[in-house]
């Protein structure tokens, strides 16, 4: 990588982190470089990543996104993307998001895993993901977005981190040979209302299969899925908009529930 490369990945990060410390949104980082590449938005986003362990927080496991095809066809893709989840980015089941930490929140219901052992790509399998998931638990992400209005394409979206904000967990571990992921089902409830389902089988057809995309995809970059990471597998249905007051309930079949407000 040339010095003119790294500055301006660094310049770019840097536009993201303002945004999300000021909370004022910035302009997409495909409008300043058109031709910005996927593997230049990761190394964007992995500049920022340092910068922060840099400063004391850990990562403590990824997420995948865009795993739906709806989503994909939105932003033009065929596969999904990724991003790091932080200590700093843990909502403890039933608590509050921090209001002064997020721009334009959206909430999701998702099935995450724990690994028991490492996994690193390429080549594994999906039989090789559900060997290596200590077990599983209801999640709730919180999607954000440092780009103003959410005006993303595919580049900005994996450069800001996969638009990740927080997480929380919920319910007990499950053993994963105790359910059917395919056909786990959930409800999200805002403010007790319903007001999406979703289905293990809306993540690439299995949320096991998209932590396998995830394992191979990072062998690229000669990055492995850690033991006692968590894993975000992705959402099970559309993000919904949030704003202070609400709160939000993904209940899960087999697996339980898991809760936040704003």
């Amino acid at each position: 990588m040339t010095t003119a490369v790294a500055n301006k990945f660094k310049v770019l990060a840097k536009q993201l982190l303002v945004a999300e410390e000021t909370l004022i949104g910035t302009s997409p980082l495909t409008s300043e470089d058109q031709n910005l590449t996927v593997e230049e938005a990761y190394a964007i986003q992995l500049e920022n990543i340092e910068r922060k362990v840099a400063q004391g927080q850990t990562i403590v496991g990824k997420k995948i996104g865009l795993t739906s095809k709806a989503m994909q066809d939105l932003l033009g893709v065929d596969e999904p993307d990724y991003g790091h989840l932080l200590d700093s980015m843990v909502v403890e089941n039933g608590n509050a998001v921090p209001k002064d930490k997020v721009l334009q929140p959206r909430v999701e219901g998702e099935i995450a895993f724990v690994l028991k052992e490492d996994l690193k790509g390429p080549n594994v399998t999906t039989l090789d993901v559900l060997q290596a998931t200590d077990y599983i638990l209801p999640a709730i992400e919180v999607v954000d977005s440092r780009v103003k209005d959410w005006k993303i394409k595919l580049e900005d979206t994996i450069a800001d981190n996969a638009s990740s904000a927080f997480y929380a967990l919920g319910g007990k571990p499950v053993k994963i040979e105790d359910v059917d992921l395919e056909l786990v089902g959930m409800v999200l409830l805002k403010n007790g209302k319903l007001v999406n389902t979703g289905v293990g089988a809306a993540a690439l057809g299995n949320p096991a299969q998209c932590v396998a995309w995830l394992a191979n995809r990072l062998a690229d970059f000669d990055i492995p899925l850690r033991k006692g990471e968590v894993i975000l597998s992705g959402a099970l249905s559309a993000a919904v908009d949030a704003e202070e007051g609400d709160t939000f309930t993904a209940r899960f079949a087999h697996l339980g529930e898991v809760s936040i407000h704003f």
